[in-house]
Order: structure tokens, then C-alpha cells, then sequence
């Protein structure tokens, strides 16, 4: 009798020629639906499914391979005489290879008009049902759910007549990852659909398979060990490509993801310069992402040096040639123009990477030792002057108005204390990740590199004593933006009075641990 294989895939890459060489090997092949069509129409020799199962095809199609000779001929033991003896006696013929692909469920999800009852009916039952037989029974059975896997396998068929042990091994933890990851985007498709609908702030379960993009050279330190992992609906790097440059590490992620996400907020040029994801200079300009270059550097030169740089502009040559004047680790874009690529080729070991989308994740993760944390992301801007509350005798002017908002959006993305002093085209001192709110003021004061009077200054945070306040004063500051909540308020509004000071807030902070 000859070997058997199935073979039912809604991917047809290379399905024919893989078919055709099982054929040319002595194997029968089996199919159902489209694949059956494909392969009938390409001359392969094939045989529809109901002709081995002698039943038809029920229920629309929904019922067609789950039968006791297509699972009994995958699951039955080759070694146990009584598996065996019984699948001789009820006619069943062993199927020895099984290429399966599932219905392409995220695909259909993932179109704009989709609707519920669409994507309930490109849940594949009988496919996963086949794959994890197969895996199951690997011993026997070659299970392939990747077209990448069919020259593999038809090489060791051809010479040798069967599969290696630890290939069907392989194959069947491929299998079975296949499975976990399509049970997991429906897993995470009704959640949304489900409990989010009903008003649940939070599923009661989380289907996220991760799959490795990268391993890391090392992690924040050469002794740790560390790799970049997707979400399986995502696209390596998120839709993100390096262009040039030595091989991407874990701080260079890690910093990309904070300078991006801050490049990001700002509709007109901006250019952001980060090191250890804090900010050390930010620029803007209403059309020129040079001019918003030379203000971020000028905020902090000396810690510009090794930073990373992003960009919200495609990099032109007039820019790449004052930004390749530094020393960088990186610098990120939506596009390099020829130019730009030509002047900055010349450094290979500098790492350029297209950034087209830069739109924060809906949710932020973190291991600790008491569980995964997860929140949603920080996307609230509370920068309309409606929405402050002016409580000092002196409102801001709109000059001082323009500063506060630039301002605001920068200190949510520098971490906790923060403190961010500046106008509205540049930070000119950053405080972050200080204990104490005087001492992230203080910090932010020494790091200036030109004066401080009559500048602005945000706070992620309420003021607890007025001394923050008074050492912001004593620098030059004239107008502050906060989000208020202390039991000293009453005191810091009178010395902001004191100093002539203008303040608001805002109701909203910006922890950033």
C-alpha cells in the first residue's frame, strides 16, 4: 500500500511543487476544498477527502476531516500490534505526513469592515484538530504548517525515505507554537469583543504569544543575556528597519523607544536627543528640522555626546551633516533622503533606522516580582488653556502659554521626579529620576547652558514644599505648569505670588518609573 499524506493549507506557497514531489516519492495524496482544487488543476494527482472518509462534507463545509479514518490514520501507534490490528480491521490506512495551515483568521480580524459573524466563521476547527493529532503522534507522523519546511522535508524523504526523528520533533513544537498563536489571536479578538465591550477595564486573561525577532548581543550589561520578541500580529521592529550600522542592542532599543515616543508628540519639527531615556535636548521649529536640531543640542552639548537621536521629519542632508558632527549611537527617522544616506554612510558603524510608525503601544508591560504590570499608555495631554486651572494672581502670557504646553508634553516623557525647564522652541535644563523634587529642580537648573530668566517650567508632579518652587524662582523661572494636588498648594500658589510667578494646573501627573 502506498504511505498517505494530507495536505489542506489556505497558504498555497509552493504547495503544487511540494504535492507534486510526495506524488513522485509514491505517496497518495488527500486534500479538501481549495487545496484540492489547486493541485487538481496543476495535474497532481489527488484524491478528495470524502472519497477516503465515505461520508460527505456537512454543515457547509464546517465538518469534513473530522472523522475516525483521517484521526485514526494520523493518531494510531505504528508501534502497538493492537492499534494496528485495529486500524487494519476498520480499513483505516496510516497518513504519514500532514501539511496544514489554518484558516487566516488574523487576516480577516485585521480588515476595517470585518464583522463578528466573519470572523467567527474563519475559526478552523478541523485544521487545528489535524495539527495537533500529528504533533501528538510526531513519532510517526511529518506534520508541516510552514511552506518554509517543504524542501527541508522532501530532501530527507528523497534521501532516505523518511523524516529524522528530530525533525518531525522540531516540526511538531512548530506545530504546536502554530496552534497556541491562532487560539491565542481569537483568545485576544473576543476579549476585545467580549469583556472590553461589556465595560471590563481589564481581561481577565491575557493571550500575547511572543515570537524572537533578535537575540541581543547582551542585555543592559555584558553578563546579562537578552533577545526581542514580537507580538505575533506585529511585524518585526514594529514596521521598523535598520538601514545601517552595528547590530541593534537592548539600550539602544530601550532609548530608541523613549526618543521616538517623544518625537512623536509634536505635529510641527522636532528633534530629540536621548540618553539613558531621559531627554537631555529637545528643539523645535515651525518648518525647520535644522533649526529644531541646533536647539536640541544646544540644551545639553556634552550629553548629546554617545546619545540617541529622533527625528519626526525624513533627515535631509543639510541635517545629517551637523547631526554626523557627533558622536551618536543612533539616530532614528521616517526616512533618510539619498543625501542624508550618502553623508552618513560614511560612518558605518552608526546604526540609521526608519521609524514609519511611531505610534505608541495601547499598553505598557513590566515583570516584576509579584507579576506582570500592565497599564495602559500615557497618551493624555491636558494642554488646552481651557483646561487649566490659572491659580496664581498672575496668568501666563502666550508666550509663556506656548512654552508651558511644549514644555508639558516634554516632562511626560523624562522619568520621575521630572522636571523640565525651557521656552516654547527648546528645553534649556532637565532634572530626572531625582528622590526629591527640589533636588530634580536643582539638577535641571545646573544642567543650563544659557540663561534661565524668564523662562517656563513643568513639573511630572505636584510641588510638596514651596523650596522647589523658590529655587525655580531664584533661576529666572516666570511661569510654571503643574498638576497640583499637595496639601501645600495654598503655600506654593503664595510664593509663586511672591515671585511674580505665573501657574497652572493641569489635574493630570506624569509618573514616568
Amino acid at each position: 500500500m502506498s504511505r498517505r499524506a494530507l495536505l489542506s493549507v489556505s497558504d498555497k506557497t509552493g504547495l503544487v511543487p511540494f504535492a507534486q514531489a510526495l506524488a513522485d516519492l509514491g505517496f497518495e495524496i488527500v486534500s479538501t476544498g481549495g487545496t484540492f482544487r489547486t493541485l487538481h488543476e496543476a495535474g497532481v494527482p489527488v484524491r478528495y477527502v470524502t472519497e477516503i472518509t465515505g461520508y460527505p462534507e456537512v454543515f457547509g463545509g464546517r465538518v469534513k476531516t473530522l472523522h475516525p479514518v483521517v484521526h485514526g490514520g494520523i493518531l494510531h501507534r505504528r508501534d502497538l500490534p493492537e492499534h494496528t490490528d485495529q486500524a487494519a480491521s476498520l480499513d483505516i490506512a496510516p497518513i504519514d505526513v500532514v501539511a496544514v495551515n489554518l484558516y487566516p483568521f488574523v487576516q480577516t480580524v485585521s480588515r476595517p469592515d470585518v464583522t463578528f459573524h466573519d470572523a467567527i466563521e474563519n475559526i478552523d476547527i478541523g485544521g487545528p484538530a489535524m495539527v495537533r493529532a500529528s504533533a501528538k503522534n510526531h513519532d510517526s507522523v511529518t506534520i508541516v504548517v510552514s511552506p518554509d519546511d517543504y524542501p527541508g522535508v522532501i530532501e530527507e524523504l528523497q534521501r532516505s525515505g523518511q523524516t529524522s526523528a528530530q525533525t518531525r520533533r522540531s516540526l511538531a513544537l512548530k506545530a504546536f507554537r502554530h496552534t497556541a498563536s491562532y487560539d491565542s489571536a481569537i483568545a485576544s479578538w473576543l476579549t476585545r469583543h467580549v469583556e472590553t465591550a461589556a465595560g471590563a477595564s481589564h481581561a481577565s486573561e491575557v493571550h500575547e504569544p511572543l515570537v524572537l525577532v533578535d537575540a541581543m548581543r547582551y542585555g543592559e550589561n555584558p553578563h546579562q543575556s537578552a533577545a526581542l520578541y514580537r507580538r505575533a500580529s506585529d511585524a518585526p521592529y514594529r514596521g521598523a528597519h535598520v538601514l545601517q550600522g552595528k547590530a541593534i542592542s537592548y539600550n539602544n532599543i530601550v532609548d530608541l523607544d523613549a526618543a521616538v515616543g517623544l518625537a512623536a508628540e509634536f505635529a510641527e519639527p522636532a528633534i530629540v536627543i536621548v540618553k539613558h531615556t531621559n531627554p537631555c535636548g529637545v528643539g523645535r521649529d515651525s518648518s525647520s528640522s535644522l533649526v529644531a536640531w541646533n536647539r536640541a543640542l544646544a540644551a545639553d552639548p556634552v550629553a548629546a555626546f554617545g546619545g540617541i537621536v529622533a527625528s519626526n521629519r525624513v533627515l535631509t542632508a543639510e541635517v545629517a551633516a551637523e547631526v554626523g558632527k557627533l558622536f551618536l549611537e543612533v539616530v532614528a527617522a521616517p526616512g533618510f533622503d539619498e543625501q542624508a544616506l550618502e553623508f552618513l554612510g560614511a560612518r558605518p558603524n552608526l546604526r540609521l533606522v526608519v521609524v514609519p510608525d511611531a505610534r505608541p503601544t495601547a499598553t505598557v508591560a513590566r515583570e516584576t516580582l509579584f507579576g506582570t504590570l500592565i497599564q495602559s499608555s500615557d497618551a493624555l495631554i491636558a494642554d488646552l488653556d481651557e483646561a487649566w486651572d490659572v491659580v496664581t494672581a498672575r496668568a501666563p502670557s502666550p508666550e509663556e502659554t506656548d512654552a508651558l504646553k511644549f514644555l508639558w508634553r516634554v516632562c511626560k516623557h523624562v522619568k520621575s521626579n521630572a522636571i523640565v525647564i525651557g521656552d516654547d522652541t527648546s528645553t534649556i535644563g532637565v532634572g530626572a529620576g531625582q528622590m526629591s523634587r527640589v533636588d530634580s529642580v536643582k539638577l535641571a537648573v545646573s544642567k543650563a547652558t544659557r540663561s534661565m530668566d524668564g523662562a517656563a517650567l513643568a513639573s511630572d508632579a505636584f510641588f510638596p514644599f514651596r523650596d522647589g518652587l523658590d529655587a525655580a524662582a531664584a533661576a529666572g523661572v516666570r511661569a510654571i505648569i503643574q498638576p497640583g494636588g499637595s496639601k501645600k498648594d495654598p503655600e506654593v500658589i503664595a510664593a509663586a505670588n511672591e515671585h511674580g510667578i505665573a501657574m497652572v494646573f493641569t489635574g493630570h501627573r506624569h509618573f514616568r518609573h
